[in-house]
């Protein structure tokens, strides 16, 4: 009788061999994964299309370096209807020269045509929304925002709660273009679910003082100084008055007191601010 054949598997020549696990590479994670990570000492990858601002210092503090498209942006100013047009006009124009509407809810003055051609916007891409309860503002929207019915969106909401940017935030999410909340400047002291925070005054020399109070990235503690003309002056200011502080006595500079936004306090605010 001839001994039985042993089974493949006890023949130790045929033993499968054992897995051995990657070491990961430096840093701990393996390459795919730490490249889709964001870290939040680092500003914020694009996630989708941006529109330069028309400012580079701006730009360069920007996730994405621009004005982003998927979310919220808040515009925070201390007298509204006036510098929002400054700080956002350069953007509005590469939208209008795209041939797409720029749409505008509610804001607190009506939109001056001759002032914003001047800024390259279009008077037959623009179009105004009246809306002049909050309940209108916010419907209207909501509604532009699910209809993607804009290139890009501008809408006055100084009384809004938490919970009705959160839902904006939510629906923009799914809204390629940019959509821009204008609050007033003490609207900096609150939650919110907006992305992306800044704050806006004017200087002497026809400059904004910006100053970012929230993005995905480290926090930004110095205000940035942009060069803002108005446009309908570019063609006839001098280059002595594009500095008129130089040329104001200093007792006179002294009583204008132009100080950046005030800081929000750190010290009561949210985890979501």
């Amino acid at each position: 009788m001839h001994p039985a054949t042993p089974w493949q598997e006890d023949h130790p020549s045929s033993a499968p061999t054992p897995l051995r696990p990657t070491r990961p590479p430096a840093g701990g994670l393996p390459a795919a994964v730490a490249a889709a990570l964001w870290r939040a000492d680092q500003l914020g990858a694009p996630v989708s299309a941006v529109w330069p601002s028309g400012f580079a210092a701006l730009d360069a503090q920007l996730p994405g370096g621009g004005w982003p498209g998927h979310g919220l942006t808040e515009i925070l100013t201390p007298h509204s209807g006036t510098l929002e047009w400054r700080l956002l006009g350069p953007a509005l124009r590469r939208v209008c020269a795209a041939g797409q509407p720029v749409v505008v809810v509610g804001p607190p003055l009506p939109p001056h045509l001759p002032g914003l051609r001047f800024e390259g916007i279009a008077a037959r891409q623009l179009v105004w929304v009246q809306a002049d309860t909050p309940a209108e503002r916010l419907w209207s929207a909501e509604q532009l925002i699910k209809a993607q019915a804009c290139g890009a969106l501008m809408v006055w909401l100084p009384q809004a709660r938490a919970a009705q940017i959160r839902r904006l935030q939510v629906l923009a999410s799914g809204f390629e273009a940019p959509v821009f909340v204008c609050r007033p400047g003490t609207a900096a002291r609150e939650s919110s679910a907006a992305p992306l925070r800044l704050q806006a005054s004017v200087g002497l020399d026809w400059e904004l003082h910006v100053r970012i109070v929230k993005r995905k990235g480290p926090p930004l503690d110095q205000t940035l100084r942009l060069a803002s003309v108005p446009g309908g002056l570019q063609a006839f200011i001098t280059p002595r008055l594009r500095q008129p502080s130089r040329w104001m006595p200093r007792e006179e500079t002294d009583h204008v007191v132009v100080r950046p936004p005030a800081q929000p306090d750190r010290r009561h605010s949210s985890p979501a601010h």
